[in-house]
């Protein structure tokens, strides 16, 4: 049945298929979800081969790429799972300024090939994302606030769709189909091989200043983050983090990366931390770091290390900070052990670039998301209390939401609105266009 696929293909109840199948999550919280074969593609004609193999024998595929997905909405219970995370092809057109790359290439492997050349592409903040999942959910990475989600960067995809064939789709040639592939995320319809990318010269200024605050501060700075929320330079990724420190208390890190093009440009983004009224009260100041992209994924690897358990919600708001802190309180107050914590992004889309009509479809001023992080083998009781603190304190703050992100959803456990309502609806279209079987796995949860 498998003898087509050159790559692993590993069924229920076989020896190695609880290896292959806990392979395709990052997060040490593996789902306890059984999928009827793991199929670990390399090249795209196993995709292909899985592909109608799976349409062959009644069976709907998840796809993975990273495994990056923190509720590993790529594993169900039954069906295939297609592990495209081999798929690690990269080809660099630098007088062009674009590249196709294959779906499990790394994001930060891709700008460190890009680097050498000048180039560069708003990849994803945290280590060992692959491209797949992370562009078709949106992508929100590096410099982001300048150029866009990254999927408004995909000029093109090749792919394979639910009848085993393989497809090409970019504005010319089945443009509803890329239409899709920019936001669809875990629900798209079909299986990509191949992102055809825009690429942008790289930031020549990069440096980030961080300022930590005591806890009792929490109101003053998120009340003056909230305000100069218009005036931050589009290069500067302005990110409240409340954690707790060495001693278990709550403080409030507040960091901005700037990616800028010179270096006035940089100093002038940065010269805005330094307008926080309590300014002075900072148990840390250091207004201006110069620092390397490699130093930047470090610190974020730092909040998200390897071999951890994570639990995941998230929220988009433009509600006013008055109305959205007593929520901010109640999480601080119930914030477990370091490394979870908080994250607040100041996004502001309206001053970005134009977006296209795609089917990512939901943003706002401001980003909200919460990461529970626990070491793997900690006991049960860390693992139920833990698990039981990011998705009702967003559940408690829902009157104040216009929606979610899917890189952090756990629409199995809360469904949110992640698309607008025509884009949803269209979406639903394509999929009976394109899926008219149900061969690819929908969202674990939708509104």
């Amino acid at each position: 049945m498998t003898e087509q696929i050159a790559g692993g293909a590993f069924h229920r109840g076989e020896s190695e298929y609880e290896s292959a199948r806990r392979a395709t999550v990052w997060n040490a919280a593996t789902p306890d979800r059984y999928p009827d074969l793991v199929v670990q593609a390399q090249d795209a004609d196993d995709v292909q081969a899985a592909v109608r193999l799976a349409r062959r024998e009644g069976m709907r595929i998840g796809v993975r790429s990273g495994g990056h997905s923190w509720a590993g909405n790529h594993v169900r219970d039954g069906g295939l799972l297609l592990d495209v995370s081999a798929l690690g092809e990269v080809e660099i057109d630098a007088d062009a300024m674009t590249a196709a790359v294959g779906p499990g290439v790394r994001g930060h492997e891709l700008l460190e090939t890009l680097g050498a050349k000048g180039l560069f592409f708003p990849a994803g903040h945290c280590p060992g994302v692959a491209l797949g999942g992370y562009l078709l959910q949106g992508g929100f990475g590096w410099n982001g606030r300048v150029h866009g989600p990254a999927c408004m960067s995909v000029t093109a995809i090749d792919a394979v769709t639910a009848d085993g064939e393989p497809v090409h789709a970019s504005e010319e040639e089945n443009p509803d189909l890329l239409w899709a592939a920019r936001g669809a995320g875990p629900g798209f319809f079909a299986a990509v091989t191949r992102f055809h990318l825009r690429l942008q010269p790289q930031p020549a200024a990069i440096a980030n200043g961080v300022y930590l605050y005591p806890g009792e501060l929490l109101e003053e700075v998120f009340t003056w983050a909230a305000s100069i929320g218009p005036d931050v330079a589009r290069e500067m990724e302005l990110m409240l983090i409340v954690h707790r420190d060495e001693q278990g208390e709550i403080e409030v890190a507040v960091t901005g990366p700037v990616l800028a093009s010179t270096e006035e440009e940089k100093a002038r983004a940065l010269a805005i931390l330094g307008t926080c009224p309590v300014r002075d009260r900072a148990k840390l100041a250091v207004p201006d770091a110069p620092v390397a992209l490699a130093d930047l994924y470090a610190g974020v690897h730092a909040s998200y290390p390897d071999e951890h358990r994570y639990d995941v919600d998230n929220m988009w708001t433009h509600a006013p900070i008055e109305q959205l802190l007593p929520g901010i309180r109640r999480i601080a107050e119930t914030m477990p052990a370091a490394p979870s914590h908080m994250l607040w992004m100041n996004w502001g889309p309206a001053g970005g670039p134009e977006r296209p009509e795609m089917a990512f479809s939901v943003e706002d001023e401001t980003y909200i998301a919460l990461y529970a992080v626990w070491p793997d083998g900690a006991g049960e009781e860390l693992d139920a209390a833990n698990s039981q603190w990011a998705t009702p304190r967003m559940r408690e703050m829902e009157e104040h939401a216009s929606g979610i992100q899917l890189a952090d959803e756990n629409l199995g456990r809360r469904p949110a609105r992640f698309a607008g309502e025509a884009e949803m609806a269209r979406l639903d279209e394509l999929r009976g266009k394109w899926d008219p079987a149900g061969v690819f796995h929908p969202w674990m949860g939708r509104l």
